[in-house]
């Protein structure tokens, strides 16, 4: 009997790694062409990894929990024949979900200064030393650790959530976060000093005692919900985050819907929603107001040449995706619908691929389609501003005409930008957030798709 060595698949051009979070098959098991042996994640898109050859799987190479790099052994599958498949099996010396130096989007998004310093787990940062312990560290929670200045003392009452109460690099980096990093970087621009005179105080953050009586439940968020949590509290902690509002008159807009729907599904065999439409007047807008479609690193504004629109979509389960549509300014009409019913039948149906949701540079999301008026959304980091939109509502308006002020019953909608108030200022704002609704209520009626 030969051996086949299964690699962990090449997901995307920006994905590295994935957390193994289920085994379909046990050693063994026999397996068929195709058969699911393993479900993986991202930081935000859960896969299954088929077999692509028939036989027995002979061995599993990493546990649940356990993070691999795409290439790596995952699992032994005896197949008929003679010789092996495959590279020389090297079961991996520390095969750990933190001991590689790669760092997810949720990561890149705490900014700890000279954090890119740690992609050489050899460099020595400090000279703090960790080998008089018993307990095991990964050579990246060293670095870490060494990098914030952490004594072994510190770091040994971090509590881990690895196996075996090991400590992660999402544990390391969660208790930083928390702790208040101490480290100057000298690469950057040292802040204006506080004024003498001016009284500071520090705010403790308050302890939450949460009461559980006979007659509550309590549920463990689901691994997804977790990345969303500590997703949307570091944005907050990390953006001061300003909203303005408009309200739009929308009614040319509706009323073109309208009368090209059916004709377009049956030409095209899908809806035209409003999504894509939405999403061609901020790609229009933000070629006008480039400096909105930016990110920001410390006291460096990274203004960005392609414009990379996600979409929040709820899933089925609760939890919210954004996949991404990439270059949208590029697409004509039809290609950013297709687009749109695309990215959103995979996210429902659990089948987007890791690179869907990667390299956005500015977010939609509809908060109209569960009814409500308007929002005040969180940025979805590393970018600087999200846009909202709001149920569609006929409305008594004043219309402006030639001979006059008229009352008229109107579709109108409002529409809010949150945005990162470092680098995006109230009249840039809200010029760009003006442009938007322009650009919606001035939609040509005639115009053919």
């Amino acid at each position: 009997m030969a051996l086949y060595k299964l690699l962990l698949p090449k997901m995307g051009e920006s994905v590295s790694e994935a957390t193994i979070t289920k085994w379909l098959k046990q050693p063994g098991d026999l397996i068929e062409e195709d058969d699911t042996l393993l479900e993986i994640a991202t930081d935000k898109v859960d896969s299954e990894v088929p077999s692509p050859v028939k036989g027995i799987l002979k061995e599993q190479l990493y546990t649940v929990d356990q993070t691999v790099q795409v290439g790596d052994i995952v699992a032994i599958i005896e197949i008929e024949g003679d010789t092996e498949t495959g590279e020389s099996i090297a079961q991996p010396e520390a095969a750990q979900s933190d001991d590689q130096p790669a760092f997810s989007d949720e990561t890149a998004a705490l900014k700890i200064p000279g954090l890119d310093q740690l992609n050489n787990p050899t460099e020595e940062i400090t000279n703090v030393h960790y080998e008089h312990t018993t307990r095991f560290y990964s050579p990246l929670v060293k670095n870490i650790a060494r990098h914030e200045g952490l004594s072994l003392e510190e770091l040994d009452r971090v509590q881990g959530t690895g196996a075996e109460g090991r400590v992660t690099k999402e544990d390391i980096l969660s208790y930083v976060a928390s702790r208040g990093s101490q480290t100057i970087d000298h690469s950057k621009p040292t802040p204006p000093p506080v004024i003498k005179n001016e009284p500071t105080q520090t705010v403790a953050s308050p302890t939450v005692h949460t009461v559980v009586n006979g007659s509550d439940e309590i549920i463990e968020m689901d691994r997804m919900r977790r990345l969303i949590s500590d997703h949307m509290v570091k944005s907050v902690q990390l953006s001061p985050h300003v909203c303005s509002f408009v309200e739009a008159d929308v009614t040319n807009l509706v009323l073109w819907r309208n009368k090209v729907k059916d004709s377009y599904k049956k030409r095209e065999g899908e809806n035209i929603t409003f999504t894509p439409l939405f999403i061609e007047a901020i790609s229009k807008a933000l070629k006008d107001f480039p400096l909105v479609n930016i990110s920001i690193d410390g006291y460096n504004i990274i203004k960005k040449k392609n414009i990379n629109i996600g979409m929040a979509a709820a899933l089925p389960n609760g939890n919210l995706i954004v996949p991404v549509i990439k270059n949208a300014d590029q697409l004509s009409l039809v290609g950013l619908s297709k687009s749109v019913n695309d990215l959103a039948q995979r996210s429902r149906a659990n089948k987007l691929k890791p690179d869907d949701t990667q390299d956005g540079t500015f977010t939609f999301t509809n908060i109209g389609a569960f009814g409500n008026i308007m929002g005040t959304p969180i940025i979805n980091q590393p970018q600087a501003a999200i846009l909202a939109v709001g149920t569609i509502t006929k409305k008594p308006a004043v219309i402006e005409t030639e001979y006059g002020d008229m009352i008229g019953i109107r579709h109108m909608m409002y529409l809010s930008l949150s945005y990162d108030h470092r680098a995006i200022d109230g009249a840039l704002g809200g010029t760009f957030l003006k442009r938007v609704a322009d650009y919606l209520e001035n939609w040509d009626s005639n115009r053919e798709i």
